[in-house]
């Protein structure tokens, strides 16, 4: 996940302002990598991680991974930008409850897809998301074009009538994911203006954690204490959220943004084949169609954004 992941707004051309700062170790090894190849490892890293906690998802239930994965998540981020609330008014702080709020649904309803769904397709559908900002932020008439073969892409997608077609539970979550990543994209520019440095998202997902937390601790119940769910929980946070942003913030560096997007505009097309090489998902060819559909209408609005 982008999603399904935390991962950037690539499709936009905005990106969250709350990063993780790499270490030097971290800097000096991406210092040796292109910056297009730091974004597609920063990619197979965050679908990974969402194949490691698909896997998870016969132990415990989609909310409890949600919860492991966030709060692990959340205690790295915590090591490398401690929250500082100093300074910071009821408005500020209204904006990053908002924003760790955003981020903590936007992650349950893809987990909650993601297991009713192939993991390529859960992508494919929250990617809409940040498609629909990037064409909402333009007015140029092409766009209509993107919408439309976008449109198509979900279009294929769709069980219409099918016996064993694709769940419409899990369309709808992934949708509900989608419209969270917008919330996510339009919020993160409001708390990068109001918390300084890499914070912002540092308590947002402190705040996440918060909200998760009820449900998650209610499915997952003891087993959550069990050191090796709590060992994956942690390898999930680790994959999905510090090595990407790590490495996305160093390709931002060098590159220019429009062409990070572009790239990152590859992510549904990368998860569906980690959904084939890891979890062993099967994607008929209409599904592939579909894909594609949506990676160039993705690339398409973030060219002419």
């Amino acid at each position: 996940m982008t999603s399904p992941s935390l991962s950037s707004s690539s499709a936009a051309g905005s990106f969250p302002s709350g990063r993780v700062r790499p270490g030097a170790f971290m800097r000096a090894a991406a210092g040796a990598v292109p910056p297009s190849g730091l974004v597609m490892l920063a990619i197979l890293s965050v679908q990974i991680g969402a194949g490691l906690a698909k896997n998870l998802f016969a132990a415990l239930p989609p909310s409890a991974v949600v919860f492991l994965r966030i709060a692990a998540g959340a205690a790295m981020l915590a090591v490398a930008a401690r929250p500082r609330l100093r300074g910071l008014n009821r408005r500020d702080l209204a904006a990053g409850v908002a924003f760790g709020v955003t981020l903590g649904l936007m992650n349950l309803s893809f987990y909650e897809a993601l297991a009713r769904l192939p993991m390529g397709i859960c992508v494919t559908i929250e990617f809409l998301g940040p498609l629909g900002v990037a064409v909402a932020a333009s007015r140029r008439r092409t766009d209509l074009l993107w919408v439309a073969l976008a449109a198509t892409g979900i279009a294929l997608l769709a069980p219409w009538g099918q016996a064993g077609g694709l769940s419409w539970v899990g369309i709808g979550f992934s949708a509900l994911a989608a419209v969270c990543w917008a919330a996510y994209i339009l919020l993160s520019a409001s708390v990068g203006s109001r918390f300084p440095g890499t914070t912002g998202l540092s308590f947002a997902m402190l705040v996440a954690v918060v909200v998760i937390a009820p449900i998650g601790v209610t499915t997952g119940g003891a087993d959550l204490l069990h050191p090796g769910l709590l060992l994956l929980g942690a390898g999930v946070g680790l994959l999905s959220s510090v090595i990407p942003y790590s490495l996305e913030l160093e390709a931002l560096r060098r590159m220019p943004k429009r062409v990070f997007g572009i790239l990152m505009s590859l992510e549904p097309a990368v998860a569906a084949l980690v959904g084939l090489v890891v979890l062993g998902e099967v994607l008929h060819l209409r599904e592939w169609a579909a894909i594609g559909c949506v990676v160039i209408a993705s690339v398409g609005a973030t060219r002419t954004t």
